[in-house]
This record gives C-alpha cells, sequence and structure tokens, in this order.
C-alpha cells in the first residue's frame, strides 16, 4: 500500500472516531428524564394494585391518612396478629407517642404497665421472631448489582427492599425510610404487634434481622415524618398532650369499595423500574455533573398512583 494511501485511510479513522467520541460524548452530556417523564412512558402491565385484604388505612387527628401495605409472606404471624388488632379496633384511641428526630415514629398503647395497658383482645401476647425467612419461596429478586455494606446482596421482591445471604440461605426486609416494623423489649418473643414504628430519617440499617419487618407505608408519610420531635428520652412525648391521636386503623377490605382507595404500586421486575434505577445511578443535566455511579437499596423510594380511571 502506498505511503499516501496508508495516511488517508489513517485520516479516515481518525475522524470516525473522533465522530463516534463526540457522539458518545454528546449522548453522555444528554439530560437524564425525569422521574415523571420514565413513570409517564410506562406500560399499564407494569403496575400493580394493592390488596385490599393487605392494605390498612391509619386515620390519625385532622382526617390525615396514612396507608400501609403489610407483607405477611416476611411475618405471617405478626401480620395475622396485626389484623386480629386491626379488626377488634385496639389501635383506635391510642396515639403517636414517639418521635426520635432521624430515626423513627412509634404508635400503639405507651402504657409500660402491663396492669395500665389496654387490653388485646384475642390477640397473642407472645410471638416468635420473624426476622429472617428462607431465601428460597420468596419470589422473584431482583437484584440491585451497586453492592451494599450490611448484606452480602441486596435486591427488591415485590417492591419491597430485600437484604439476603446466599451462605446462610435467608433473607429479611431492610429497614428504610417507610417501612412498618414491630417494636420489642429484650425479649425476642415480646413484639406482637401492638406497638408499631417506622423509619423517618436515615435507614437505621444496623437493626436489620433485630425486629420484624411487616410492611411500608405506601401513602401519608408526610403526616408521620412531619411531627413535632419528643424531647424525652428515646424522642418520647413528655407531655400527653403532644402525642398525635390515632383515629382509627381499619383494613381496607373491611371498607365499603366506595370508600376505599385504589392504589397501584410500580413493579419491582419491570424495565421503568430499572430505567429509575439507572437515571438515579447515572444522572446527568444541569445540576448533576458528575453522576454518582451507584444507588442504594433505601435511594429507590417505590412511585404509588391511583389507579388510572379510578
Amino acid at each position: 500500500m502506498s505511503r499516501n494511501r496508508s495516511g488517508l485511510l489513517c485520516g479516515l479513522l481518525a475522524i470516525v472516531l473522533c465522530a463516534v467520541s463526540t457522539a458518545l460524548a454528546a449522548a453522555d452530556d444528554r439530560p437524564t428524564p425525569t422521574r415523571q417523564q420514565i413513570l409517564d412512558a410506562s406500560r399499564p402491565d407494569e403496575w400493580r394494585s394493592l390488596d385490599p385484604a393487605q392494605t390498612l388505612y391509619m386515620r390519625l387527628a385532622h382526617d390525615h391518612l396514612v396507608v400501609i401495605e403489610l407483607a405477611p409472606d416476611w411475618a405471617p404471624a405478626h401480620v395475622a396478629n396485626i389484623k386480629t388488632l386491626v379488626r377488634e379496633h385496639y389501635f383506635d384511641g391510642t396515639s403517636v407517642y414517639r418521635v426520635q428526630d432521624n430515626f423513627v415514629v412509634q404508635w400503639g398503647d405507651p402504657a409500660d404497665d402491663p396492669k395500665q395497658a389496654k387490653s388485646m383482645g384475642t390477640a397473642k401476647t407472645r410471638l416468635p421472631p420473624e426476622y429472617t425467612r428462607p431465601m428460597k419461596g420468596i419470589g422473584h429478586f431482583t437484584l440491585l448489582p451497586d453492592g451494599d455494606v450490611y448484606a452480602p446482596q441486596v435486591g427488591f421482591v415485590d417492591g419491597l427492599p430485600v437484604g439476603r445471604d446466599p451462605k446462610t440461605g435467608r433473607a429479611w426486609l431492610v429497614q428504610c425510610y417507610g417501612m412498618v416494623g414491630v417494636s420489642r423489649d429484650n425479649d425476642p418473643m415480646s413484639g406482637n404487634g401492638n406497638t408499631l414504628y417506622v423509619p423517618i430519617g436515615q435507614a437505621p440499617r444496623r437493626l436489620d434481622h433485630q425486629l420484624a419487618v411487616v410492611g411500608r407505608v405506601v401513602q401519608g408519610m408526610e403526616w408521620l415524618s412531619a411531627l413535632p420531635r419528643g424531647t424525652g428520652p428515646l424522642g418520647i412525648y413528655t407531655d400527653p398532650a403532644l402525642r398525635t391521636p390515632i383515629v382509627s386503623v381499619r383494613l381496607a377490605a373491611d371498607v365499603p369499595i366506595k370508600q376505599r382507595l385504589h392504589l397501584q404500586v410500580l413493579r419491582t421486575d419491570s424495565k421503568s423500574f430499572a430505567r429509575l434505577l439507572d437515571a438515579t445511578r447515572n444522572r446527568h443535566g444541569a445540576f448533576y455533573k458528575e453522576p454518582p455511579g451507584h444507588v442504594g437499596i433505601c435511594d429507590a423510594p417505590l412511585p404509588v398512583r391511583e389507579a388510572p380511571g379510578k
């Protein structure tokens, strides 16, 4: 090949490589689709409706509503006991009595003395620990490949953040913002569901597989996270007048259909959810000059919407 022809080919190759590089750089600089843009492009079959038999409506003072989706596959005995408490109206007239900054909101009966405590009716007062469960049979596990400090593997099952350990064969629900856990004393059998909590600050991952987690708040977290902080030990209100009354807690299945909310959550095994994770991981735009490159298990809040046409 002549020197002139060789030089021409090298020049053309350089131009092509430069053009490809420029195109890739331009693609990298394009603004990442917003969360709403991704959701607007989602397909109807990527959404799942809440099961009324596993959904709680907790009505606070001022008609503020908190909607909780229960997770019976992860803590079946605790969820069954909570349903019994709800159906016997145990929580009606109790209160949110603890709000600890950057930690949890807690509600139920604040009485420590068993003689003064509210009767639990036919519900069980002691339950076996349900902090983890076998990995086998948990359903489709959407692995989050970014890694985690507290678990060998993390991912999502039916919209719930999950940690798992292939060596032990165990899995557990992760203590993220908005998850609902069962309070207990030192005795592992003392958590029975009559007192519940929700993390309202940084995810308290040190609590992973130390308490039973029975679900998560899907709507109304603003009514819990914005409550005044308690000034007593552990954020407990020293003045009972500061507590937030719980007017009622009902199972959605026991509420007339016309009074129910028809909520849907985005499936975590869907392409749209994967796009949301990727948009968080590789964000570009006027503000994000350098993408974070990673997303944490508790940094992926699950989209919730009113079912179309309802």
